[in-house]
């Protein structure tokens, strides 16, 4: 006859999944950053595959960013909170030869995802016309209308026309707080999932399992 697990044995290897559990960091709301869109037919956004430091628009390109507190993917990033209109910013900004015109529309966000003590320049998103050379780069056309921009070593996006102040792609805890990203992760970087040391500890707890089955049904033979 089949003997069952002990309680004692299932208790604890119960308790040690709970433990580990209540030890393994809370689970990140997303990052505080500006997101980067790209404007398409009907006044659309779609998040944007390459930074602006890489992208090249083409003449009556509209590109987009939102400042928000949000999570780094397509479906769940915060967009920008007006068309991807490019006649409503740069339809009274004539063409020029050798010029390239790229609308840009810039969203600050909401005080509520401000980093403490700083305060948004302005509520609605706003507007500009950038007129570069052909193969300039978007950063480009935001750095001509938009300035100061700040970038960390990583070349991530940190702030438009000096805001924020402080802080670049910090990861947040699901109470708002600010914790400090993973070594080499920012948005698009990752670090989202357990941690390794979670799942190890969930490893070692599943072999200590397996174990004491194999002894309870080697001391009921």
């Amino acid at each position: 006859m089949r003997r069952r697990l002990p309680a004692a044995a299932l208790a604890l290897a119960l308790g040690a999944v709970l433990a580990l559990l209540a030890a393994a960091p809370a689970l990140a709301a997303g990052y505080r950053y500006w997101s980067f869109w790209d404007g398409s037919a009907g006044g659309q956004w779609s998040y944007a595959t390459q930074g602006p430091s890489l992208a090249r628009p083409a003449d009556g390109s509209v590109q987009g960013f939102r400042f928000a507190v949000s999570k780094d993917a397509a479906v769940e990033a915060a967009k920008p909170r007006a068309a991807a209109d490019f006649d409503a910013v740069c339809g009274a900004t004539a063409a020029v030869e050798g010029r390239k015109r790229v609308a840009l529309v810039i969203d600050f966000g909401v005080q509520a995802d401000a980093p403490s003590g700083e305060v948004v320049p302005q509520e609605a998103p706003r507007t500009a016309c950038a007129q570069v050379a052909p193969e300039a780069t978007t950063a480009e056309a935001l750095a001509a209308v938009a300035k100061p921009l700040r970038y960390n070593s990583a070349a991530l996006l940190c702030a438009i026309s000096g805001y924020p102040q402080h802080g670049c792609g910090e990861q947040m805890a699901e109470t708002g707080a600010a914790q400090a990203s993973p070594s080499g992760s920012a948005p698009g970087g990752g670090g989202g999932g357990p941690s390794g040391g979670l799942l190890v500890g969930l490893a070692a707890v599943a072999v200590l399992a397996a174990a004491a089955v194999w002894q309870s049904r080697r001391r009921g033979r």
